[in-house]
């Protein structure tokens, strides 16, 4: 006869589990990327998965060889192309023929005369330079790392595609809540999915487009570039593009060219600012609407931990812990009510 009672032993195979999963996530720690990545292109993706499979009758490995080929010239290599762009352009700064350091001097003598800061402008393009550095590592001396982050990736949202049926059963099997809240569950990581990645990447595209534009308009060198930039920072709901046409502004009246610096200036913060605030209404409405407070720490989080993608995953992710923290409350004040209930005598009851 064993020592050990029904529930010890099976506290003891929880323990093990519990440790067990501990070290595996630790494990897979290198490419929680790659496995976000793919919840997040499947959550996306899904609806046109179904419709080819099931309403035009596709073949599964045809529809999900489909996806992943349309996901990566529509998203990844874009992504990849730009970020390249950006890390390239940033290292020509230092070599290139723009007076930088006479900027930087008028700039110093301004604010060490009104502010106190003498060195207020170097000081803080040595801080961009350096947060610039950390913002792209992965792609300046990782390829390695983004190639087996893309097949795991991919590896993943083929076998997610392919046993959607599978693995969704799978999911609500082993759901620690009640099959109502895991099919609530589904919808809400849907909308936060839609609302993180596909409206705010429509928003951050439309506002980079309409900067380079802008900076074209008043003659300013390199506006693709700084479009791009725009494109990125977008995600950031406070600072967002609009804020790129202040020093844009500045630096067209130190040179002479006031009134091409009042209209960038009016152009980027009232046009493309009002228009941002239209857009985020419009497609709120469409999709879902995610907080600018869960945005703002999201970005924080994720850009550490995801580096550039943490502009998406940081969101994403915050958007996912939120909603497992809302069913949580809801099972633990249906339980309490259930034990109250069962608390009050049988007479009582009725």
């Amino acid at each position: 006869m064993s020592v050990f009672s029904y529930q010890q032993r099976n506290n003891i195979v929880l323990v093990s589990i519990i440790v067990l999963g501990c070290f595996l996530l630790y494990a897979l720690s290198a490419i929680f990327s790659a496995i976000l990545g793919a919840i997040v292109l499947y959550v996306m993706f899904r609806p046109f998965y179904l419709h080819l499979t099931e309403k035009r009758r596709w073949n599964t490995t045809l529809s999900a060889l489909l996806i992943i080929f349309i996901s990566l010239i529509a998203i990844v290599i874009p992504f990849l192309l730009l970020s390249i762009m950006v890390i390239e352009k940033i290292i020509s700064f230092k070599t290139s023929s723009l007076p930088i350091d006479s900027w930087v001097d008028k700039i110093d003598m301004v604010t060490a005369e009104y502010l106190s800061q003498p060195r207020f402008a170097e000081d803080t393009l040595k801080k961009l330079g350096t947060y610039a550095a950390d913002l792209f590592p992965s792609i300046l001396g990782s390829a390695a790392n983004i190639i087996l982050t893309l097949l795991v990736l991919y590896f993943l949202l083929y076998f997610m595609l392919v046993q959607l049926r599978e693995f969704e059963a799978g999911l609500l099997r082993y759901a620690p809540f009640s099959e109502q809240h895991s099919l609530k569950f589904a919808v809400a990581l849907k909308n936060a999915t839609y609302s993180n990645v596909l409206g705010q990447g429509i928003i951050s595209l439309v506002q980079g487009f309409l900067l380079a534009n802008g900076f074209w308009i008043v003659g300013l060198p390199d506006a693709i570039f700084w479009g791009v930039i725009a494109t990125f920072i977008s995600f950031l709901p406070v600072v967002g593009a609009p804020t790129l046409s202040i020093p844009a502004g500045l630096y067209l009246m130190l040179i002479g060219r006031t009134w091409s610096g009042v209209f960038i200036m009016a152009y980027g913060l009232l046009f493309i600012g009002n228009l941002d605030h239209v857009l985020r209404m419009v497609i709120n409405k469409r999709i879902a609407n995610t907080h600018p407070v869960i945005s703002i720490i999201g970005v924080f989080i994720g850009l550490p931990l995801f580096g550039i993608l943490g502009l998406v995953f940081g969101p994403v992710l915050l958007s996912y812990f939120i909603l497992l923290t809302e069913i949580y409350e809801t099972n633990r004040m249906a339980a309490e009510r259930l034990e109250r209930i069962r608390a009050i005598p049988s007479d009582e009851q009725f």
